[in-house]
């Protein structure tokens, strides 16, 4: 499993019918591969919930999005693991399925929203996405 996470301070997700929006938070790029499994999402989550990458009165990242009141946009993105390794068109050969990743993907959002305030984006769909940075400050987790 695969997270970019970027501290925002608005982000919004629309598709054809509809629009959701977060306020102060993270935007979540969430991967799987075909290695991962519902063993790793309790554990991507504790360290989503408790990374301190928010500043406190001092300027220090000392704050996590707990102590901030900070939402989430959740975006599935299976392009984190596209392999660039041969040629000019990416391999998708590490991807997890569609059917398994959609399963996994709305198994972490349910869990996740138990946490924090979370938006997510439309599995399978065209999006359009909007992000203002604050920062930046941008991490790469892995499980």
């Amino acid at each position: 499993m695969r997270v970019i996470l970027q501290r925002i301070k608005r982000g919004s997700v629309s598709n054809l019918k509809e629009t959701r929006t977060i306020n102060q938070g993270y935007y979540l790029l969430v991967g799987f591969n075909k290695e991962d499994d519902i063993s790793k999402l309790d554990y991507m989550i504790d360290k989503i919930i408790n990374l301190r990458v928010f500043s406190d009165e001092t300027g220090n990242l000392n704050l996590s999005i707990l102590d901030v009141k900070g939402s989430i946009l959740s975006i599935s993105q299976f392009t984190l693991y596209a392999d660039t390794n041969k040629g000019r068109r990416p391999s998708f050969d590490k991807v997890l399925g569609a059917n398994l990743a959609n399963d996994l993907y709305q198994e972490f959002n349910k869990r996740l929203i138990q946490k924090v305030p979370l938006e997510q984006g439309f599995f399978g769909e065209y999006m359009k996405i909007e992000v203002e940075n604050d920062g930046p400050v941008t991490i790469i987790l892995e499980s």
